[in-house]
């Protein structure tokens, strides 16, 4: 199985794309958000992932970074129908929050033609905290991170050969998740930027955490491999070694900062 990183940045970069990934196992994938435009269409494209292959999604929360790119996923998906070029349904997993948002989006930007297609082959099904959501040979287990922002649902995921990955989603760590993280073998979870950068940042202003915070909860927590994300973009030449130098200092795991479209072998 493999983790693709579509996009790395938080909700205001211009020089990467927002933050969303795939988890892919053969030619088939999972997507996890879909950022805030058009833009995850050529995320897709340049990461060789053909949307036939993807039969699932699932969305964290309503931030715009996060949830506009589904109404193009949704545009895609309904157009390569019409084309006789996607095979079976998708199905979209989001919490109420997200359904009260998207499902009605999608219906009123869409032309008839396309938008025919939700209910009937493209599905918007509500999830709860604890429900088990089963794809590409992975059992899901769905959990709230009890945001102090927009309502938003991350994941714990055991792969096909049994490894734990855990998505915190773009917030500080929650002690409530603790359960869904301690000891997990991958850890994805949102740095908005360096500890020494945090006075130009701010990223507690935002309820964001730093590439310090990150590393010593899952240094705490006994995670295995640490894969950051959610990032300012005004660094992205310095980003991986610098952010992988500050987690270093305080992590004895495994590092990922990985840029758009990198791919880790999990």
């Amino acid at each position: 199985m493999k983790l693709i990183m579509l996009g790395t940045g938080n909700a205001m970069v211009t020089h990467c794309y927002n933050t969303c990934f795939a988890l892919q196992e053969n030619e088939d994938f999972l997507l996890v958000d879909a950022g805030g435009g058009n833009g995850i269409l050529r995320q897709l494209e340049d990461a060789k992932l053909s949307i036939g292959h993807m039969h699932h999604l699932f969305i964290t929360h309503a931030h715009t970074d996060h949830l506009l790119g589904v109404v193009w996923v949704v545009r895609l998906v309904a157009q390569s129908i019409n084309q006789g070029k996607y095979t079976g349904e998708l199905t979209i997993w989001c919490h109420d929050e997200v359904l009260a948002i998207i499902e009605p989006l999608c219906r009123a930007l869409l032309p008839a033609n396309l938008a025919q297609h939700i209910g009937a082959r493209i599905h918007f099904t509500q999830v709860h905290p604890n429900d088990t959501l089963l794809t590409l040979g992975m059992k899901i287990t769905v959990f709230d991170i009890e945001s102090t922002k927009a309502k938003q649902y991350g994941f714990r995921a055991i792969l096909p050969g049994g490894q734990i990955l855990t998505c915190l989603g773009d917030e500080l760590y929650n002690p409530v998740t603790k359960d869904y993280v301690m000891g997990c073998d991958w850890l994805l979870t949102e740095a908005f930027c360096l500890y020494d950068d945090r006075e130009i940042f701010h990223p507690y202003e935002k309820h964001h955490c730093t590439v310090k915070d990150a590393a010593m909860m899952a240094q705490e927590l006994g995670v295995k491999r640490l894969v950051l994300y959610h990032t300012e973009d005004k660094t992205l030449s310095t980003r991986k070694a610098r952010y992988t130098a500050e987690a270093q200092s305080v992590y004895q795991g495994a590092i990922f900062v990985p840029d758009d479209l990198e791919s880790i072998e999990l």
